[in-house]
């Protein structure tokens, strides 16, 4: 049975079909690029690059290194888990100068690629190595500072006194997110003497909702919906594709339940939906990764991992679009006083999945 990396049509862009045997990959280059034999490579997760979310930033970081310095563009699109390691190996056999890894799962691919290519770099976002390899850079983003203000605002701007949250599978770069948002939540009650109720997640028990993947829109759905049906009537899915579902779930209630989305403005990668995004919480993996890739092209790479903050804008909150007049400027102001306490350190946050400097 073969698999098929699909190439998008750009500067300097390569379409690819591997073989499930790994056999070397058929290249079809553009020409014209000042580093056309430069290959620059990415493997997403099984969420796809068309995931309006974590793989498609990712993927966007990608072209725009690709344009800039008029490289070769190489992705392999996985299916499913098992195609992390074929795909690894496809790249490598490729040519490629970088890969990017999209995403804690494809972690041990990685590793394993990385220690036996010295020659290669490669960079992967959401993980590090348990001990530092010399060509891999980690791309990590600290999005429990802006989950913390989202939860604060979420938890403003709830009717019922209730906000929901779930994620797509239990693993840290997720959790991390419904970590901040519940913290944020938190805070806010303590700050006004309220009490909103979260919903799907229990930071101190670490457990909730789980849809079990970051696919299947449907289960999305019933999912938001279950929180829905308890009352939230704003819902924040950490999910990928999945968390989709829970969009189209807020958007079926008639203005009742509102969202607020993650990783990308979902203004922008999901435009149908912004009529109930209240906010996304933004994870900058395209500007991570296209400073990966360039930094390999102008010969200063490092291993040395990146850490995305609120204070050098690798994670912040979007723009609040449609409802910009609904957010009060009192609101804002304490948005903005809350990331200043999160950059000097007067507030702290708990959360365990944070990334930790190497």
């Amino acid at each position: 049975m073969k698999k098929y990396v699909r190439g998008l049509a750009i500067v300097g862009a390569v379409t690819l079909a591997v073989a499930a045997c790994g056999s070397k990959p058929a290249e079809d280059s553009a020409s014209g690029g000042a580093n056309k034999d430069f290959k620059a490579c990415m493997v997403s997760d099984s969420g796809g690059f068309d995931d309006k979310s974590f793989n498609q930033t990712s993927y966007a970081g990608l072209q725009a290194a690709v344009k800039e310095k008029g490289l070769t563009e190489v992705k392999a699109e996985s299916k499913s888990d098992n195609d992390y390691p074929t795909n690894m190996t496809a790249m490598v056999q490729a040519g490629c100068k970088i890969i990017i890894s999209v995403g804690f799962k494809l972690e041990d691919a990685t590793d394993k690629a990385a220690q036996a290519n010295p020659d290669i770099k490669f960079a992967i976002v959401d993980s590090a190595p348990a001990k530092p390899i010399a060509n891999v850079k980690p791309l990590g983003f600290n999005t429990a500072q802006s989950s913390f203000q989202a939860g604060y605002l979420a938890a403003a701007m709830s009717k019922s006194g209730k906000v929901g949250t779930f994620g797509g599978i239990k693993i840290p770069p997720v959790t991390i997110f419904m970590d901040g948002f519940a913290e944020g939540v938190r805070h806010y009650n303590k700050q006004k003497s309220k009490n909103v109720q979260v919903l799907g997640w229990d930071d101190a028990k670490q457990s909730g909702l789980f849809t079990g993947d970051f696919e299947d829109k449907a289960k999305g759905q019933n999912t938001a919906q279950n929180l829905i049906t308890q009352g939230a009537d704003i819902i924040f899915p950490v999910a990928g594709p999945a968390g989709l579902g829970g969009l189209q779930a807020a958007k079926a209630s008639n203005g009742k339940v509102n969202a607020i989305w993650v990783d990308t403005d979902g203004c922008e990668s999901a435009a149908e939906y912004c009529s109930v995004l209240i906010t996304s919480v933004k994870k900058g993996m395209d500007v991570a990764v296209q400073d990966a890739i360039t930094s390999v092209v102008d010969n200063k790479f490092d291993n040395s991992q990146f850490i995305g903050t609120l204070e050098n804008g690798g994670t912040s909150l979007a723009p609040f679009h449609e409802f910009d007049s609904l957010v009060s400027a009192e609101l804002k102001a304490e948005l903005e006083q809350l990331k200043a306490d999160i950059v000097s350190g007067k507030i702290t946050i708990a959360s365990k999945a944070q990334p930790k400097a190497s």
